[in-house]
């Protein structure tokens, strides 16, 4: 699976223990109701964020993970986990250009148009 969106937060390496590091990024999509998703990148993914900056447009690639846990009151709790494996920077994309307009002149106006002439539009 594939989130593309700005990047709106590159956190800082978290070593969570002496064997696991993570590191998360945030990614605001550009749809019409913008969602920001917490992406984790965990080991050696966490250098892929290393040239990653705040406001670029990217495509991170990513698994979703699931998991279940039981409290000590013995209700049961479910977990997702989002974790990237890979990011592509895209490029912004500019502005198609318009073509150029034609001059006033080049247009005539109809010299043969009669509002009495039936015509058999749907409109």
């Amino acid at each position: 699976m594939e989130v593309s969106g700005k990047v709106k937060v590159v956190g800082d390496v978290q070593q969570v223990s002496p064997t696991f590091k993570k590191r998360e990024l945030v990614v605001t999509t550009e749809e019409q109701y913008p969602q920001s998703i917490m992406i984790e990148f965990v080991q050696d993914k966490t250098d892929l964020l290393n040239t990653v900056a705040v406001g670029e447009n990217v495509k991170v690639s990513i698994n979703l993970g699931g998991r279940e846990w039981v409290n000590p009151q013995g209700e049961t709790k479910y977990f997702n986990s989002i974790k990237g494996w890979r990011i592509e920077k895209l490029q912004a994309e500019a502005p198609a250009a318009m073509p150029p307009m034609p001059a006033a002149e080049a247009f005539e106006p109809a010299t043969n148009f009669n509002e009495e002439e039936h015509d058999d539009l749907p409109f």
